[in-house]
């Protein structure tokens, strides 16, 4: 099957856990996120690091096609550790708030991909600023547990703004959409399939898990339908005949920001 030129899933798995961790890149997900942070109890730190970094220098990451791995890193020592080792593909910084954050790990880490993690009121007011902050910076996305509690909502109308804000922060800088945050109840895949349709309608684009049956759903929800795929391609067949903007025969109108986004539909159901 030919996947998306983007990344859809990416599964958080415990990095205390190796082989659990080693399961997860037979898992199908895009992307394997080792958890330092909050997955990790604070007396099993220091050996998930190290299984961490064992597993980073392993071929099952390191080998041509492997599964990109990303690391949600504790602390400095986690950066200075794990920086350089030829199978980390990016890091996720957590509870970043200002810029200046951001710049302090690209010195530490240079060269690393890094996906700062907007988790609270202050680092929404900053959003544009972090994902904008050094050429390093490849994504943004929220963490919406803490995010939850640092504003005192509870249903997903409460995220609304925030994710909206930092779709918005996304585009401006020039990067990819956010990442949708995880789904926490693994056995309701109805209720990700809806809230995941929701985040689409917002402008996320794929979505983290925390188990590996939470993929497949995440997947089809992003994925376009056959009807938008039917659609796009008429759009672009109409496009190719008939220069400038053009109503379809069935009142569709089609101009330049129409075609664009057809194309950006094809491009994601990987017909082009």
């Amino acid at each position: 099957m030919t996947g998306p030129a983007v990344a859809l899933t990416w599964l958080y798995v415990p990095g205390d856990r190796p082989g659990v961790v080693r399961k997860a890149l037979g898992s199908g997900a895009h992307v394997v996120i080792v958890d330092l942070e909050d997955a990790v109890a604070p007396d099993r730190k220091e050996y998930a690091r190290s299984a961490t970094a064992e597993l980073l220098s392993d071929p099952v990451t390191t080998d041509p096609g492997a599964v990109p791995v990303h690391v949600r890193v504790h602390g400095e020592d986690d950066v200075k550790a794990l920086a350089g080792l030829p199978g980390l593909s990016g890091m996720r910084l957590p509870k970043i708030t200002h810029a200046a954050s951001v710049h302090h790990v690209a010195a530490l880490a240079p060269g690393v991909p890094l996906y700062p993690l907007l988790e609270s009121a202050l680092a929404i007011e900053h959003a544009y600023s972090i994902a904008g902050a050094h050429h390093a910076v490849r994504g943004v996305a929220l963490g919406e547990a803490d995010l939850r509690a640092d504003l005192g909502v509870r249903g997903d109308a409460g995220l609304d703004w925030p994710r909206s804000r930092v779709v918005i922060a996304a585009r401006a800088a020039g990067l990819d959409p956010p990442v949708m945050s995880v789904y926490p109840d693994v056995r309701d895949l109805s209720g990700l399939r809806s809230s995941c349709a929701h985040g689409r309608d917002l402008g996320l684009l794929g979505r983290a898990a925390i188990h590996p049956r939470q993929l497949p759903v995440i997947e089809r929800a992003f994925r376009p339908t056959a009807r938008e795929v039917e659609a796009a391609e008429q759009i672009l067949e109409a496009s190719r005949t008939e220069a400038g903007a053009q109503a379809l025969p069935d009142g569709r109108f089609v101009d330049a920001a129409v075609v664009a986004t057809a194309r950006r539909t094809l491009s994601l159901a990987g017909r082009r």
